[in-house]
């Protein structure tokens, strides 16, 4: 009896295990049969999704150095928002729930679609660059929720500039590769320079792209990182700039209350030590992206931000345009040092009268002392003597006609008339009465500052026209490699007495009785020249005072020091400051600057504000003048007896 009952429950045993297999086989062939037939489609279509993407790794830009090795401009992590529109299955309402999510004007998000609809859809579309914490936040959460798969957050390098805009137009900015600067390493969606170094050595500073490989699935959500190549930084690259003599030159014209231009080098290299052009504008706007607004208002105030007045700005030069016309002289045997002219107060050529800003006249005075006293008869003179074609020669030589071939973008041409430039012009003859204007830096003679500089570097080191240029050295991950100067002209060979002579007169308007007198330093033997250059006749003024623009002379400062060994030469206009003198005092503050370094020693403190002061005589100023714009073709020529 026990052995058969032992065996029943053997076989019951069995009987269970049998359809409990019986069971699980037939669930597992339910299941199969679920997923393979029901729900074929479904995950045939999930399969298919599983695919890879390659993700780009924007690669750092260059870092920016001064010349002492100072940080000007570098790099930030941002994060960018972007849509992914191969992922979309309802891009309307992707859309809206971004727009909703991050906080941001719906139509603009759509604007921002529809400009990229003709894009490959496996591209992201960038929606908000340099996107806050809050935003990321927020839309991590609902890629988490399924809610934005979609949408895709990217940890990008950002380009980091001063925070007080300081060279501006120096570094200038990046933004989005337009179709026009497509290839040789630049793809749609790069970020490239777009004006300053930032252009000019775009392909140093933008380094390479790298890439990550990785599996995704039908919601777009990775699933694991097939290969991954790390970005390149862009070079590193060590300017000529200082970066206290830029800020000492920006404060300067802060303290005046002016905007204009600066350009401050040695006369030996060619090395910027300082270029300034103000307004100015904020790159860090651009470097995320600048929005349509903010990008309206700069492109329309009247006071052009954007422009670099230092290359791109043309004004007529003044008084500071006759060193030019001395030089001419003396080197063309018209005149020596000793030349002597009578000054009354003016002089009559042509039958016209030309008044001196001096009403009293200067009497007898020899080249220096005109130099140092601003004589305008006397340079109506020796201009006469020379004619327009001689004193065109010599600005060339001296590199103020033409381009400095500074390397920045967009420079503009130093125009110095002559006759055949005329002639191609308008068809027309010169005539004599249109060089007594130009002999006093008025008339159609238009330079710009960078001209400027160029013309008082080669009269301050002696007579080499030296290109300025602003990069010192890059390091291609072996070192600094210094970078070699432009080619350097060949060497005027100016008589002895001439760069006495020239030397003489401007260290006499500085430390004489001249009036660059702002400009002294005891010891350091500063040198220069003020110009007063007008915008318009005195008669254009008056017809012009309803019309609310600015239409008060400009200044100009010419300068090098120590006189006999220059260390330091430039220029410094200041837009509508009246008075030639009053680039003086920045020019100081630079040069106290320079040689407190050089000697260890503290720092001067940035000029104070200026006080106004009740206007005198201005030596610089040029005649009063009655008819036509400066820029007229036809000379302006004051009539016997106008005031």
């Amino acid at each position: 009896m026990a052995q058969a009952e032992d065996r029943r429950r053997v076989n019951m045993r069995l009987i269970a295990l049998q359809v409990s297999v019986v069971v699980a086989f037939a669930a597992l062939a339910i299941g199969f049969w679920f997923l393979q037939v029901v729900e074929n489609k479904q995950y045939e279509e999930m399969a298919q999704n599983n695919h890879q993407r390659t993700l780009a790794l924007r690669a750092p830009r260059g870092v920016l150095f001064d010349r002492n090795g100072r940080v000007l401009v570098e790099n930030r992590h941002s994060f960018t928002i972007s849509i992914v529109r191969e992922h979309t299955r309802d891009l309307d309402r992707t859309v809206r729930l971004l727009a909703a999510v991050a906080g941001v004007d719906v139509r603009t998000v759509k604007q921002i679609v529809d400009r990229h609809r003709t894009e490959p859809s496996y591209r992201p579309i960038v929606i908000i660059d340099d996107a806050s914490l809050a935003q990321v936040a927020a839309i991590t959460a609902r890629r988490l929720d399924f809610e934005l798969p979609d949408v895709v957050v990217e940890e990008v390098p950002t380009r980091r500039y001063p925070t007080d805009a300081m060279a501006a137009h120096l570094f200038g900015y990046v933004g989005e590769a337009s179709e026009a600067q497509m290839g040789d390493g630049v793809s749609n969606g790069s970020i490239v320079g777009q004006s300053g170094i930032e252009r000019v050595y775009n392909k140093l500073l933008m380094g390479e792209d790298g890439a990550r490989r990785v599996v995704v699935n039908s919601v777009g959500r990775e699933i694991r990182t097939l290969e991954e190549i790390p970005p390149k930084e862009g070079k590193r690259i060590q300017l000529t700039i200082d970066y206290d003599l830029q800020k000492a030159a920006e404060d300067g014209f802060r303290a005046g209350g002016f905007n204009g231009a600066a350009l401050i080098m040695d006369p030996k290299t060619g090395e910027v030590l300082t270029q300034v052009s103000l307004p100015a504008y904020d790159p860090n706007d651009f470097a995320s992206g600048i929005d349509r607004a903010k990008w309206a208002a700069l492109n329309t105030d009247k006071l052009r931000p954007l422009q670099n007045r230092t290359i791109q700005g043309r004004y007529s030069p003044g008084s500071t345009f006759k060193i030019v016309v001395a030089t001419a002289a003396l080197e063309e045997g018209i005149i020596t040092p000793d030349f002597t002219v009578n000054c009354t107060g003016g002089a009559t050529f042509y039958g016209r009268y030309y008044k001196c800003w001096n009403k009293s006249g200067h009497h007898v005075v020899d080249l220096r002392h005109a130099i140092e006293q601003s004589c305008n008869v006397y340079f109506y003179t020796i201009g006469n003597m020379l004619g327009v074609d001689k004193i065109h020669k010599w600005a060339e030589k001296l590199g103020l006609s033409g381009k400095t071939g500074i390397d920045l973008p967009n420079e503009q041409e130093s125009l110095v008339p002559s006759t055949e430039w005329k002639r191609q012009r308008t068809g027309e003859k010169w005539y004599a009465g249109e060089t007594i204007s130009v002999a006093i830096g008025q008339g159609q003679v238009s330079v710009t500052p960078a001209g400027m500089a160029k013309m008082i570097a080669t009269v301050a080191n002696g007579g080499t026209p030296i290109t300025p240029h602003v990069i010192r050295a890059v390091d291609e991950g072996q070192g600094w490699k210094m970078v070699a100067p432009p080619a350097v002209a060949d060497r005027l060979a100016f008589r002895p007495e001439t760069m006495a002579a020239l030397h003489d007169g401007l260290w006499m308007v500085v430390n004489g009785r001249g009036t660059g007198g702002r400009a002294r330093l005891p010891g350091l033997d500063v040198s220069g020249k003020t110009g007063t250059a007008q915008v318009i006749s005195n008669e254009g003024k008056l017809r012009a005072r309803a019309s609310g623009l600015d239409l008060r002379d400009h200044g100009w400062f010419v300068f090098f020091a120590p006189r006999d060994n220059p260390e330091i030469a430039g220029v410094i206009f200041a837009e509508h400051a009246e008075h030639g003198a009053e680039g003086a005092p920045i020019a100081k503050h630079v040069i106290d600057t320079y040689f407190a370094k050089k000697r260890g020693l503290p720092l001067p403190p940035p000029p104070q504000p200026k006080v106004p002061v009740p206007a005198e005589p201005d030596p610089d100023s040029p005649p009063a003048i009655e008819g036509a714009p400066i820029a007229a073709v036809e000379p302006v020529i004051v009539a016997p007896g106008t005031n």
